[in-house]
């Protein structure tokens, strides 16, 4: 997954940056990259977008001290995914202009608008025959769940958001300068319209809390590393009736001591004697699922393969299996009796004396 830039590197600001040094910091980049001085410019498009998802964050007291605490995941965790382009910038974010600029478009934002949960991932290392055969598991994963004490209302209990009392809901406060009217942001509510003033003890106001959760998880055959796994609604909450986040599953599977994989077919060695390979013999080679007799034929040498067709490995997206490769390995042995070595010479005069034509 793609990695989140930080908010502060983003702005070109210290960490410790007043209000002040952020919204000049802020005014500057919006001016340089606003869409109508680059018309067609992706980059700059780009660029804006970054420079206002920066603002939001580090001009909200609130968020801005998640975010020095947790994060990218701590924003999260309170439903903030960030904007996917310029409508959703003007629709959930334009007030932002009329606090920087002096003016807006007029809209303001409500507490109580759906926002779809965050995604998560999770990444899962299992073994090699279960990522072949498939299986079933379960996976504890920590997420953010609506608070139990406020019902993620961020309110303590018996108590409610208050509308706020400078801008009376509307999240914007206007002054007029003679024949003007301008909007701008309310600065008591930052925009919302509502205040919480006595936040929930158990989230501080935030709404959600990270809770422990196990799921279940069923792993098809025939996955492999870098396989990824969805299960839909498993990732955090969302907020004010917006859907669950997904949550994605990336496997890694270990190296098995016998067994090679290669797409869906499974190679092996296997190691015969030199009488088997010189007078043939019928061996037992272990599968996924058992073993399986394998003829060698008379004469086989180290390096020739045989073909097992369907016990390879499952096709995870369609019908079949796979097929196995068997390599041979002629073995030499090391230690021999008196006897076996006086065959072996007799074997070598007989040899000889034959002239095989395959000795030169």
């Amino acid at each position: 997954m793609t990695t989140r830039r930080d908010y502060y590197e983003i702005l070109g600001v210290e960490h410790n940056a007043s209000d002040d040094e952020i919204k000049k910091s802020y005014r500057k980049l919006a001016m340089q990259y606003h869409p109508d001085r680059n018309p067609g410019n992706a980059e700059a498009e780009e660029r804006f977008k970054e420079a206002a998802e920066a603002y939001e964050v580090l001009n909200d007291p609130e968020k801005r001290e998640i975010y020095n605490r947790y994060g990218h995941e701590g924003l999260n965790g309170t439903g903030y995914r960030g904007f996917s382009g310029f409508e959703d910038i003007f629709s959930s974010f334009g007030d932002i202009f009329g606090d920087v600029f002096g003016f807006g478009p007029g809209r303001s934002r409500s507490r109580t608008s759906a926002r779809a949960g965050a995604d998560l991932r999770y990444d899962l290392r299992i073994s090699f025959m279960d990522a072949a055969l498939g299986t079933k598991t379960e996976i504890t994963l920590e997420k953010y769940t609506h608070c139990p004490s406020c019902s993620g209302s961020g309110c303590a209990p018996g108590t409610s958001p208050q509308v706020c009392s400078r801008c009376q809901g509307r999240g914007q406060v206007t002054q007029s300068s003679g024949f003007f009217s301008i909007s701008s942001t309310c600065p008591q509510c930052r925009g919302q319209g509502m205040m919480i003033t006595t936040p929930c003890p158990e989230c501080a106001g935030i709404g959600k809390v990270k809770t422990t959760k196990t799921v279940q998880l069923k792993i098809p055959a025939g996955v492999e590393t870098g396989s990824r796994l969805r299960l839909r609604g498993e990732g955090e909450e969302g907020d004010f009736g917006g859907p669950n986040g997904d949550l994605y599953v990336f496997i890694e599977t270990e190296p098995h001591e016998f067994f090679e994989r290669n797409g869906d077919d499974l190679y092996c060695q296997i190691p015969i004697t030199f009488v088997q390979a010189t007078l043939g013999s019928n061996v037992e080679v272990p599968t996924l699922e058992g073993s399986e007799k394998l003829k060698i034929p008379r004469g086989t040498q180290t390096g020739r393969t045989f073909r097992l067709k369907g016990k390879g490995i499952a096709h995870v997206r369609g019908y079949g299996r796979g097929d196995q490769i068997i390599e041979t390995m002629v073995t030499v042995p090391t230690r021999l009796t008196k006897k076996q070595e006086e065959l072996l010479r007799e074997f070598e005069k007989l040899d000889m004396e034959t002239g095989r034509p395959d000795r030169s």
